[in-house]
């Protein structure tokens, strides 16, 4: 089986599988006996399906057949699953992996998607349940950020649960993400709509973030706008906007790119950079060779004149790794208010996988402790398993996600890549 686990809804066979799999973790774990009432409670998937949103973790065996090795069942307040959640709450239930697939990290990246989740769904807490006896668990929930919360422990007969909660952290914003990454030009709207024209270098700087009148005039507005300057019409949705969404879906908006923005604190418990011999220059303006190393693997082809243009709208330090005498990787810090936003982070085809990533996030958090920000960002594609995990292991939660769409004409190439 692959290492790297799959996290998705269940659909078809995974369901059924996804409440096979949880009686037997239980009963590996002697949680439950077998004649229990909760034993089939715990393979009704099916029905946890259609309640609540049950997620599967899969791998690939030998054969390239995905196998679910993990499930996890997320159920809203007012929900026959939700046994403790308020409202507003998500509550995770029936954490569950194959006895098998065990220290392999799938637990940890169900609990992850589940967090992403809750993000997603405009929720403003997560709650769960946890056994005295589920020590290994409670580790994972408190690297993880859980809290427990004593006040909300409950029980039933000789039965004690613990409570843990977990609150996504505070988001930047739309417009301090705006202010680190800001279009060279902007319209506004009468109805409040800010349309981002940048000669197309990044859906950041070239997409319109809404205003208070969402109304089909507004959107053919902005539309209008978009076809004077020779762009397409590319808008950026907050994910629990589902009213926005339908709006543009009918209008022929596609799904361009689905974001997530990650939030740590720079306080006690930032890490420090490791590899301090590797050099690395700092610079409060792109030099030509930041540029191209950027554009070279984000947006080839790209005006680059447009592209300074952009970055250097906002206060930024440019880091730069030189390996060999060659540009080895770049990152890019700017900052507005007390927040540092990270972006453009680029490394050498030839030196991945060998933790220069990892580096320059680091050396681009200590720059931003520096200029004394207490909070930073980052904005990844929402697919980009790599980048998640890379940012995950450096303690960013998720905090807001958004999506692009993009009105597709008849004739249209495919949509381009990038946020």
């Amino acid at each position: 089986m692959s290492a790297a686990p799959v996290i998705a809804v269940a659909a078809g066979p995974q369901i059924a599988d996804a409440g096979a799999l949880t009686a037997e973790a239980y009963l590996a774990d002697e949680l439950v006996d077998p004649d229990e009432g909760y034993t089939s409670e715990l393979r009704d998937a099916e029905r946890r399906a259609a309640e609540a949103t049950l997620l599967v973790a899969t791998v690939e065996a030998s054969d390239g057949t995905p196998v679910v090795v993990g499930t996890i069942t997320l159920a809203p307040h007012g929900t026959s699953y939700a046994e403790i959640a308020e409202p507003g709450e998500l509550e995770l239930r029936m954490l569950a992996v194959a006895p098998e697939a065990r220290g392999r990290g799938i637990a940890e990246a169900l609990m992850r998607a589940a967090m992403r989740q809750c993000v997603v769904a405009g929720a403003r807490r997560i709650v769960l349940s946890t056994l005295d006896a589920m020590t290994t668990a409670q580790r994972l929930y408190g690297r993880l950020g859980f809290v427990p919360q004593p006040h909300r422990d409950w029980g039933h007969v000789e039965v004690h649960l613990r409570a843990y909660t977990w609150t996504p952290p505070e988001a930047p914003g739309v417009l301090v993400e705006q202010a680190t990454w800001p279009p060279t030009h902007v319209e506004v709207t009468s109805g409040g709509w800010r349309v981002g024209l940048s000669g197309g270098v990044t859906r950041r700087a070239n997409s319109a973030v809404p205003g208070r009148d969402t109304s089909a005039a507004e959107i053919t507005a902005v539309e209008a706008l978009y076809a004077a300057a020779g762009q397409p019409s590319i808008v950026r949705v907050s994910a629990s906007d589902v009213l926005l969404e339908a709006q543009l879906e009918e209008r022929g908006y596609a799904i361009a790119s689905d974001t997530d923005v990650l939030v740590r604190g720079l306080g006690p418990g930032t890490p420090e950079p490791a590899r301090p011999h590797l050099q690395v220059r700092n610079a409060t303006e792109p030099d030509a060779a930041w540029l191209t190393a950027w554009l070279g693997v984000k947006k080839a082809g790209a005006d680059h004149a447009i592209a300074r243009q952009v970055l250097v709208g906002a206060p930024a330090d440019y880091l730069t790794a030189v390996v060999d005498n060659h540009v080895g990787g770049v990152i890019r810090v700017a900052y507005a208010e007390d927040w540092a936003g990270l972006s453009s982070l680029v490394v050498d085809p030839t030196l991945r996988r060998a933790g220069l990533g990892r580096e320059l996030t680091l050396r681009a958090l200590a720059a931003a402790r520096k200029r004394g920000a207490r909070r930073v960002f980052l904005q990844v594609e929402a697919h980009n398993a790599g980048a998640a995990l890379l940012y995950a292991g450096l303690g960013f939660q998720p905090a807001d996600a958004y999506r692009y769409r993009e009105l597709v004409r008849a004739g249209d190439g495919p949509l381009a890549g990038g946020c």
